[in-house]
């Protein structure tokens, strides 16, 4: 986004305005008389409004204008925030954003939907209002006010002011040319009008100091009764009339844009400034005619390194952003789903201060979606079969978060009625995604409910039951480089729990060679290394099992899976590495030692690849292959069910 550019400011600015007004909306679904709540979607509304008619959005402004003088009837007790008028001004909300998007493209749709979600606000506010009697109001006012010198700089428009008290009744309206300056020392960026308003109509003090409510502590502001005036009709109900107005918005296409702290700009700037520092000294070395001093060449490549090292921490700390964000917005799918499957559903939301890369957010809303529409559905059951089964009527989803390591959890836990494990099974052998009686481990059979096409549900319903969404779900995850673990107990309910990457561009690996080709593994998912056992050299016993203190760990040789003709080494190691419950060994002929890697994506003609994920280039300028561990993992199951089978067949 441009620093010069005020229409991608203010795109940025609504959008978060929309989420706080749809926070304060959702809130208020469970305190419909929280007075604090009704204000803060007012206030939300009246910016809004003011904001897009500065900025040219006249649509969006017309239509908001409307949402506004709903809640303002809600605000001053003439009607009341019941659920219908809430899930209008939510729908509005995404109306607004609609508009906000199209900019200069306003086709007839939009506008039909605009005026059909206004009628529906009329109709709920009609409802409300019929047993609320209508308070005194005065007949007329006399208001007399002057702006701030700085107003107009700070963004105030005079205009929408005078348009809104234009609204309440017949305005006659005066300019007040007696502050002006001389023109010699006249301030053109300052705002030396001032404004006196005759306002003939049924309108409380209330009403008028609304109007001013975000200027009115800096402002002067008189507002005296007319003490004798002939009043004249009031103008007609603004909600039973109103449409949005279609004017063409000055838009331009929004560009990405993430908001950083300022201190974390201050320590970037700090160590690009050291680094400039560094790099002079480096050049002074290097126009030296005389030898080279290693002991100052080497001083200037440590503070280089350290300062490279502090310089990435800086920079990726800038695309950190906390999980809150992306928890926000299941808020309101889950209202949704509520109303949509007439479950009571509540959501309780941890370890929003967590943070992780921005492209991970960016990527892992859609798949959440599909989690949380399958616990909706399918997890938590209805009301009656709740309480029949001695639980609260209302469903609870809990969305955490936590680090762990070089990794993030989130995990979605629903109190539902958990996997029939045994329904599953049957689902497979009749797709036959797994022979009849296979041995599996209990989150190898979960795993199959993220097989294409599998649904174990009884009928298709508007939400799931097609078998679509979840194949989805683990394809999204995996190309974050993550991984998905389901834990579930009939009768208590499921939790799923992503494990995500902290970030997607730079990772601590294990550099190790197989054969005479170097690899990278994440050290996130080592957990120890060893040495192979002499029995195991050589391949003699081809059990391709390791027995770790008493536990029996699954392994593969790379110098096999790689195919690699290089002679082994004498002594080979083993590197154990883990992803959730599942554990396997990787046979590698030698350990090189940590290192940092930038990770680049592969080609498309290498993207199939199974056993890697990525690459990285190394100091030398050599390629080095990142693995990829849930794949592996896998594989190694797959072999460990085979030689399951085998024994079965020969038993």
């Amino acid at each position: 986004m441009s620093a010069n550019d005020p229409i991608a400011a203010f795109r940025i600015e609504a959008g978060e305005l929309l989420e706080a007004v749809e926070r304060a909306l959702l809130d208020l679904t469970g305190d419909t008389g929280n007075r604090a709540l009704i204000d803060e979607v007012f206030r939300g509304l009246h910016t809004l409004k003011g904001s897009g008619s500065m900025f040219g959005f006249e649509a969006l402004a017309g239509f908001t204008h409307h949402c506004e003088t709903a809640f303002d009837r809600v605000r001053k007790g003439l009607a009341v925030a019941t659920p219908a008028l809430i899930g209008v001004v939510l729908s509005a909300r995404d109306h607004m954003q609609a508009l906000i998007d199209a900019g200069e493209t306003l086709d007839p749709a939009l506008e039909a939907a605009g005026a059909a979600i206004l009628a529906d606000l009329a109709g709920a506010v009609s409802e409300t209002t019929d047993a609320v009697a209508e308070p005194a109001c005065e007949r007329g006012w006399t208001i007399a006010f002057a702006l701030p010198p700085g107003a107009l700089v700070n963004g105030t428009n005079p205009l929408p002011l005078l348009d809104e008290l234009r609204a309440l009744g017949q305005a006659r309206i005066t300019a007040l040319t007696d502050p002006l300056p001389p023109f010699e020392t006249m301030d053109p960026a300052e705002c030396h009008l001032g404004w006196q308003v005759e306002l003939i109509g049924d309108v409380s003090r209330e009403a008028i100091e609304d109007v001013f409510i975000f200027v009115i502590d800096d402002m002067t502001l008189t507002i005296e009764p007319i003490d004798s005036a002939d009043s004249d009709d009031a103008l007609a109900a603004e909600l039973d009339g109103g449409t949005a107005r279609t004017t063409a918005s000055r838009a331009a296409p929004a560009q990405e844009s993430v908001r950083v702290q300022a201190s974390r700009l201050d320590e970037l700037m700090n160590r690009v400034g050291e680094l400039v520092i560094a790099q002079s000294r480096l050049d002074l070395i290097a126009a030296g005619n005389g030898p080279i001093d290693t002991t100052t060449l080497r001083a200037v490549s440590e503070d280089i390194q350290r300062l490279s090292a502090e310089l990435r921490d800086t920079t990726m700390a800038l695309r950190m952003m906390p999980l809150g964000n992306l928890f926000g917005r299941f808020r309101r799918l889950v209202h949704d789903l509520a109303l949509e499957t007439g479950k009571t559903i509540e959501l309780h939301c941890e370890g929003e201060a967590t943070e992780v890369d921005k492209t991970v957010i960016e990527r892992l809303a859609d798949p959440m979606i599909h989690l949380f529409r399958n616990s909706c559905d399918h997890g938590l059951e209805s009301e009656a079969e709740r309480i029949a089964a001695g639980k609260p009527a209302a469903g609870r989803i809990t969305l955490s978060a936590r680090q762990a390591g070089g990794e993030v959890l989130v995990a979605i836990h629903d109190d539902g009625r958990g996997i029939d494990r045994d329904r599953v099974r049957a689902k497979a052998e009749a797709q036959g995604l797994i022979n009849p009686g296979a041995i599996l481990t209990d989150q190898a059979l979960m795993q199959l409910i993220f097989a294409p096409g599998f649904s174990t549900a009884a009928a298709i319903t508007n939400l799931s039951g097609r078998g679509v969404g979840m194949d989805v779900v683990k394809r999204s995850i995996e190309a974050l480089r993550g991984t998905i673990t389901i834990d579930s107990t009939p009768g208590a309910g499921t939790t799923i729990t992503l494990h995500l990457p902290l970030t997607l561009a730079i990772i601590e690996c294990m550099l190790v060679r197989v054969g005479n080709g170097r690899y990278a593994i994440p050290l996130s998912v080592v957990e120890e290394c060893l040495e192979l056992p002499a029995a195991e050299i050589g391949g003699a016993a081809r059990r391709n099992f390791l027995d770790v203190r008493g536990s029996l760990v699954p392994y593969l040789r790379l110098r096999d899976s790689f195919a690699t003709t290089h002679p082994a080494d004498l002594f080979q190691k083993v590197v154990i590495v883990g992803q959730g419950e599942a554990r396997v060994g990787l046979v590698i002929d030698q350990i090189i030692g940590n290192a940092q890697t930038v990770i680049k994506s592969l080609s498309r003609f290498h993207a199939g690849i199974g056993a890697f994920s990525g690459a990285t280039i190394l100091g030398d300028g050599t390629v080095a292959l990142i693995l990829d561990v849930p794949s592996l993992i896998a594989q190694a199951q797959d072999a460990q069910a085979g030689l399951g089978d085998q024994i079965g067949e020969a038993a």
